[in-house]
């Protein structure tokens, strides 16, 4: 009995050719707009990918992390918590999200809630003393990572890619569904 090697595929063709017999089909296609729209995506999610790694190392997500630092913000600027209702807003994550956030950071002893000093209803979210050793030991490796990422680029640039951001993130909403 003789075993076939499995049929060869031809390499696909360069992009360009491809994304060019696809605009033949679809002449509404704008190439160099879907180029460097896959170029940003893949930034994206390698970008997504590495601070997910970064933060597992420390044993946060990104949501645990951006309410530690609202919290830390919201130390500095009022002396005081804030409301779960406060978080979500600031964090743009739903309420629901949030008290997940919450119940995961006072599990884990970062967060302390107290009661409202005005409403007894309510209770604001406070950073405890493990949070505060916890984050004087992380952010200064956060930020060191974070410069080290933007190294490549001249301040000039920097400002360049935040200006080209805003634009690219106001057409969004052509994306979305009507």
């Amino acid at each position: 009995m003789t075993t076939r090697s499995p049929p060869r595929l031809k390499p696909p063709a360069p992009r360009y050719e491809r994304m060019q017999r696809l605009a033949q089909r679809f002449p509404d296609l704008d190439a160099s707009a879907i180029e460097t729209c896959l170029a940003m995506l893949r930034t994206s999610q390698e970008l997504r990918e590495a601070y997910d790694s970064h933060f597992t190392r420390h044993g946060l997500s990104q949501g645990r992390f951006v309410v530690l630092i609202h919290l830390l913000y919201a130390e500095d600027a009022t002396s005081g918590g804030l409301s779960p209702a406060e978080l979500a807003d600031s964090s743009e994550c739903t309420r629901a999200t949030m008290t997940g956030l919450l119940d995961t950071l006072e599990d884990s002893g970062f967060i302390s809630r107290q009661d409202h000093p005005e409403d007894r209803r309510m209770y604001t979210v406070h950073l405890t003393p493990k949070a505060h050793a916890f984050l004087q030991e992380m952010l200064p490796d956060h930020f060191r990572r974070i410069s080290a990422l933007m190294t490549p680029l001249s301040q000039s640039e920097r400002d360049t890619l935040q200006e080209l951001l805003k634009k690219v993130s106001s057409g969004i909403p052509a994306l979305r569904d009507p």
